[in-house]
């Protein structure tokens, strides 16, 4: 299939968009890249997922396919026999995979970690929230050891899999937390795997040019996503 076979609609600060963007590089399949804006969303996105209205979306041949880590697993089965396999192969580290893609997208959604720093009212209850995030790790920490093997650099063994591009998409909005908020979320004497990893993961040809500048996520975070959060913490308090 050519390139105008393949789109995808999204928007540059959305780590889901990204996840679809890393399992098509990892594929080598060409595609045209749509940028939408969520204030005035174009017809073609409201017509590709009229239930939820989300990106990203994923047009194959014109046919729709939402959400992303659902994106993820279409990519690794439509284009199977190119590539590496992004999924496990056998049913059961498939199903762990799942599991902890899970956890991740509970735990680490955006907007879901970073509100309980964000409405966190005093010093104690922001360490709370970041304690939050810092155990969660810890229990990653100890999923990447006993899923990736010994010694090796990917939730995926020796390559990029699913879990990778499940939580490495979440990186730009973590270092974003840490800067805001001056805290240290991977840390050598906790999770002293996990920042190898972010390392190896950062610097995958399949990965570093997809990257967000951490200062352009930093101003947008600053400027809509923080003042939104406090809105809606507000308005629920009342």
């Amino acid at each position: 299939m050519g390139k105008g076979d393949v789109k995808l609609l999204g928007t540059w600060p959305s780590p889901y968009v990204m996840r679809v963007k890393i399992a098509l590089n990892l594929k080598s399949v060409d595609y045209e890249y749509q940028e939408d804006n969520l204030e005035n969303k174009s017809e073609l996105l409201l017509k590709s997922n009229p239930v939820y209205k989300k990106i990203p979306i994923l047009l194959h041949g014109g046919k729709p396919i939402c959400e992303s880590l659902i994106i993820v697993q279409y990519i690794d089965e439509a284009w199977s026999g190119i590539g590496p396999s992004i999924l496990p192969s056998d049913p059961y580290d498939r199903a762990v995979a799942r599991f902890w893609a899970a956890y991740i997208d509970d735990e680490f959604y955006p907007a879901r970690a970073v509100n309980r720093i964000v409405v966190a009212n005093g010093e104690e209850a922001k360490a709370a929230a970041v304690k939050e995030l810092k155990d969660a790790l810890v229990l990653l920490e100890e999923a990447f050891l006993k899923i990736s093997g010994e010694g090796k650099p990917f939730f995926g063994g020796d390559k990029i899999g699913y879990l990778d591009i499940a939580l490495g998409s979440l990186l730009g909005w973590l270092t974003v937390t840490e800067k805001t908020f001056n805290v240290k979320l991977f840390e050598e004497a906790t999770t002293p795997r996990l920042v190898s990893w972010v390392d190896s993961f950062c610097k995958h040809p399949a990965v570093k040019d997809e990257l967000p500048d951490t200062h352009k996520l930093s101003e947008y975070a600053h400027n809509v996503v923080y003042p939104h959060l406090k809105e809606v913490a507000a308005a629920a308090a009342n």
